[in-house]
């Protein structure tokens, strides 16, 4: 039953885990993206519906980025070149996606593909109870583990990761070293969709080979939280995703069990486990927030 719980963290648990990497990287900058869950839903949809009409995953993921991008780009243009609000504009995109995902996404819900399948690493998933936990899950699922460490020496060891932080920090030194702030967000904006795209194709090209509408059900919203569960870091924001998957796998095996709980509230457990991580470290955060999501947590600017 652990093994089990275990293994569905890792499955369950990527596509949130796609969306928090790419929300981290655009809050670095000091741009907050509510609208994730839209740029989920788009790769989901974006993903599935390549997929069907290619046959190839590797094209279905490819394009469920690439839709997540354009919503991105919304948000990013909104905010950024017009000066709107970014919790207004994060809020309409989420919902714009919703709308245009369930329009488009009518004729894709009884479609059968043959997407991503777990592929066991030689040796390493013989391994007695870490094997199939950590070595036997789809290709997105271990390049998004690689992502991790990745994203971590970019954002922290590298010229690009110094001109990231400063963005969000103190946009000014950037200004100064000739560099456009704006379009250093407009460029992390951008990859934060992209990679939350991925996590919605993941979601349906690879975890569940299927489209419904809704199908993100808040993983968006929560990959958000995440990234202030994780301090903004990578590696932090990935256990945050793989415990938010724990809670799906748990109430899984529990409705798989039959035990007598109200499936209700077993729907319930992944949030409220989420926002309990988020209560019990909101003090310790504070001071490690990026400046300029401080102004617009204050309310004092928008973009």
């Amino acid at each position: 039953m652990i093994a089990d719980i275990l293994t569905g963290a890792i499955r369950s648990g990527t596509s949130v885990m796609l969306a928090s990497q790419g929300e981290l990287v655009s809050e670095r900058a000091g741009v907050i993206n509510l609208g994730t869950e839209g740029s989920m839903l788009g790769g989901a949809l974006g993903g599935f519906a390549v997929t069907v009409w290619t046959g190839s995953p590797w094209l279905g993921a490819l394009a469920g980025g690439l839709c997540g991008v354009l919503i991105a780009l919304i948000h990013a243009f909104l905010v950024l070149s017009c000066g709107a609000n970014q919790l207004a504009t994060g809020l309409t995109i989420m919902f714009f996606g919703m709308g245009v995902t369930a329009f488009f996404g009518r004729d894709f819900v009884s479609e059968q593909i043959v997407g991503f399948n777990p592929v066991a690493i030689p040796l390493l998933s013989d391994i007695p109870f870490l094997g199939p936990i950590l070595f036997d899950h789809d290709p997105l699922t271990y390049l998004s583990i690689l992502l991790v460490p990745l994203l971590w020496f970019i954002i922290f060891r590298t010229r690009v990761g110094i001109m990231l932080r400063t963005a969000g920090e103190r946009e000014e030194v950037l200004f100064a070293s000739g560099i456009n702030p704006k379009l250093v967000r407009y460029l992390a904006v951008l990859v934060g969709g992209f990679l939350a795209g991925l996590g919605g194709a993941q979601l349906s090209v690879a975890y569940t080979h299927s489209w419904v509408e809704n199908m993100t059900a808040g993983r968006g919203v929560v990959a958000v939280a995440l990234v202030i569960f994780a301090s903004w870091k990578p590696a932090r924001a990935m256990l945050g995703a793989y415990l938010f998957g724990a809670a799906q796998a748990l109430q899984l095996t529990v409705q798989q069990q039959g035990l007598a709980i109200s499936p209700f509230f077993l729907f319930m457990v992944p949030y409220l486990l989420t926002l309990l991580a988020l209560l019990i470290v909101e003090r310790r955060q504070k001071s490690q927030t990026p400046e300029a999501l401080g102004k617009v947590f204050a309310g004092e600017a928008g973009g």
